[in-house]
């Protein structure tokens, strides 16, 4: 079971979970990836991943997060014990400081402010810090992400396999071409 958690202010309709699912289509097993809606409460989006995985044996599922599902991952994977892949994921997001450079409107970085505001206690009791038994965890990160660090991303992981793509941005706009490697992480040989 691949179970996709999308980032902030995104959806199951966004290019990273298309892509997956239209992969998943062509394999014949759709019924093996879900990606929901996620609420804006982190406690409420985790609740939701568990109620999904929770019929599967850890090792029957991997998690894969994008930016804020990202970090979603991290704290489920620990929790339960099964695989995550991490792209361009957010590490704390108590710490994450979008470069002025990067907002593309200023409404963005209000948005991201309010969220952190609304649900920092929420987002503190996701915090899966040490990170254990690194073999779990697959991380994407792009040197040339315009909102995070991928030095802290490869720092909090070390020790994880790790895919540093140089260039890229934060979307993972090639996404289709780290494909087959997320899906062999996965258990999902073509």
């Amino acid at each position: 079971m691949i179970l996709y958690l999308h980032g902030f202010r995104s959806s199951p309709l966004s290019y990273k979970a298309q892509v997956l699912a239209k992969r998943m289509r062509e394999l014949g097993l759709i019924s093996q990836y879900n990606c929901p809606q996620l609420p804006d409460s982190p406690r409420v989006s985790v609740e939701l991943a568990l109620q999904l995985i929770n019929p599967y044996a850890p090792e029957e599922v991997t998690i894969i997060g994008s930016s804020l599902g990202g970090y979603y991952a991290n704290w489920l994977a620990e929790k339960t014990g099964c695989r995550a892949v991490l792209l361009n994921p957010v590490v704390d997001p108590i710490q994450v400081k979008i470069p002025k450079s990067a907002a593309q409107e200023v409404m963005q970085v209000q948005e991201w402010m309010k969220f952190i505001q609304s649900f920092e206690a929420e987002i503190m009791d996701l915090r899966a810090f040490p990170v254990t038994r690194l073999e779990r965890y697959l991380l994407i990160a792009a040197k040339g992400d315009e909102l995070l660090d991928w030095r802290k991303m490869s720092e909090h992981y070390k020790g994880a396999y790790q895919q540093i793509i140089e260039g890229g941005d934060h979307a993972l706009s090639h996404f289709e071409q780290y494909m087959d490697r997320v899906l062999l992480f996965c258990g999902i040989a073509e």
